[in-house]
């Protein structure tokens, strides 16, 4: 009997290639102590501000009568089921694609007549709650990859506070034209993503912070762009779909806060509070669906008339603003 000792068979050439943040690579929080740490604090700052939210309505200024009359009131708006629409369509792109919440909301706000100030406050208010519950799901069902995530937090968030700052220093009369024709190009981006045929390849993603910085400014100034500037470069890049779009959710939450906090620190809280209440709600209901839809949805078709949309109403509102 030969007396050799056995050589373990050597990995497959593709396998010996893999980065180690491969989609086969456990992205659990299980796992991670980090992103438990997140969804702890994710989770707890959410039902926080709904306590504070709820005493504020119903034990604030004005008693409990008054605060069931103004749900009553807002569930007979038609101002609140237009934005709970809106709301269900950007939460079920975003959650699935990592893209587009912020634009769509966005456009639909300034199409009804809101600043660029009011509009992005609006939409970065009702976000910290979308992102929170989308970013949650994400990372429960393992779709966050921990080092990507650490990656973008800090830039993302600094960024978004530069934008916050840049958008309520200037004239929204300004603003308005400037920020459509933003949309405007948004809007052929996605449409670009959405028809642009890729080859799949895995590669770990490069200059992730500075791209956070930038996605978290634009974002923040326009009112959108997050998930369009950062998640389709890292896919572009070479990042794997599931957990890129998992980990840029993830990172929103956080951003989108800060963004919050620094849009009603610098220009107050908006009076837009029907709107926000109608994205919020469409978009909690839409969020647990749109990270299931994550792993399996073909996104061409949903992909091209938000890009359409978008386009569309941008085009309008730079008409209405220069005419």
């Amino acid at each position: 009997m030969d007396a050799t000792p056995l050589k373990a068979a050597p990995l497959p050439l593709a396998a010996a290639q893999a980065p180690a943040d491969d989609f086969s690579h456990s992205h659990h929080p299980d796992d991670h102590p980090e992103l438990r740490i997140a969804m702890w604090a994710a989770a707890s700052i959410l039902c926080g501000l709904l306590v504070y939210l709820a005493w504020r309505l119903f034990f604030g200024e004005h008693g409990p009568a008054a605060g069931v009359q103004i749900v009553s009131d807002a569930l007979h708006s038609p101002v609140f089921w237009s934005a709970v629409g809106v709301g269900l369509l950007a939460q079920i792109v975003d959650g699935a694609l990592g893209m587009a919440y912020g634009v769509t909301a966005t456009t639909f706000l300034m199409s009804t007549g809101a600043s660029p100030a009011m509009a992005s406050a609006s939409v970065h208010i009702a976000e910290v709650f979308t992102t929170g519950m989308s970013g949650l799901s994400h990372a429960k069902l393992g779709n966050v990859n921990k080092s990507l995530f650490l990656r973008l937090l800090v830039p993302g968030i600094v960024g978004a506070i530069l934008g916050a700052i840049l958008v309520t220093q200037f004239d929204g009369k300004v603003l308005k034209p400037i920020i459509s024709a933003y949309l405007v190009l948004m809007g052929l981006y996605i449409l670009r993503k959405a028809w642009r045929h890729r080859g799949v390849k895995r590669e770990q993603p490069k200059h992730v912070a500075k791209l956070a910085l930038f996605g978290g400014f634009v974002d923040a100034a326009g009112g959108g762009g997050w998930g369009p500037v950062v998640t389709s470069n890292l896919i572009g890049a070479g990042g794997d779909p599931r957990t890129t779009i998992g980990s840029v959710n993830f990172a929103e939450f956080f951003l989108t806060l800060s963004g919050a906090t620094a849009f009603i620190l610098l220009a107050g809280e908006p009076g837009t509070w029907l709107t926000v209440a109608g994205l919020v709600f469409g978009g909690l209901f839409a969020a647990p669906f749109a990270a299931l839809l994550c792993r399996s949805l073909k996104a061409r078709t949903l992909m091209t008339i938000v890009g359409c949309l978008v386009i569309s109403v941008s085009l309008f509102n730079i008409y209405k603003a220069l005419g």
